[in-house]
């Protein structure tokens, strides 16, 4: 049962593992998120477009990112957004989805999100906006993962059915995450495992 929506620790198990497309080195049995990071599409990034465009159609490869948008880190936000439609582009054309770095951009994002075809599922990872920020997002039906560190009322706002749980960077284990948040919701943490496992599944076309 998968729960962890997103993480950068490469030994993860029942997990999606972000990397980057040049560092993309598949381990049997898991599953993959490629894009570039906001943060590191300063100077020539045709190389690791390059890169994206292969590594992408590999069928360990279950979602298009982490990519986005950062008005804090990373190339000016012009030269983000050229390369978040791309990776929109790349990620509808092989019909998977998006996992969305999005700090202090969230009206940006949700422009691209009106101009895009919406075939594929969209999420926000590492949420920690409040319940006005996120509302919006919720209404477009974007998917929303919750980290370590969260906003209780805007995990309240989020739908169960848009829901998802992450590591991102923590050493936290995610079933001690998923806990906290289901302390928040005022729920067994059984039962939110249940929910984020299904909607994880659902968001990645039922990744095994």
């Amino acid at each position: 049962m998968m729960l962890d929506f997103h993480t950068h620790h490469l030994l993860a198990t029942d997990a999606l593992i972000s990397v980057s497309p040049t560092d993309f080195a598949p381990m049997p049995g898991k599953c993959y998120a490629v894009g570039i990071h906001p943060w590191h599409t300063e100077g020539d990034v045709e190389a690791q477009m390059q890169a994206l465009a292969e590594t992408a159609q590999n069928e360990q490869v279950k979602a298009i990112g982490e990519t986005g948008l950062d008005s804090l880190r990373g190339a000016p936000l012009e030269v983000q957004m050229r390369l978040f439609e791309r990776h929109i582009a790349l990620a509808e054309a092989l019909g998977k989805p998006l996992v969305i770095h999005c700090v202090r951009t969230s009206q940006q994002v949700l422009k691209a999100w009106s101009e895009s075809r919406k075939s594929v599922a969209w999420a926000i990872h590492g949420f920690r906006g409040n319940a006005r920020v996120v509302a919006p997002l919720v209404k477009a039906g974007f998917y929303i993962s919750f980290g370590e560190r969260f906003n209780a009322d805007a995990l309240r706002a989020v739908p169960l059915d848009r829901l998802l749980a992450e590591t991102d960077e923590s050493t936290m284990p995610i079933g001690q995450i998923i806990s906290q948040l289901a302390t928040a919701l005022q729920m067994p943490s059984e039962r939110l495992e249940s929910i984020v496992a299904a909607n994880l599944a659902r968001a990645l076309n039922f990744c095994d």
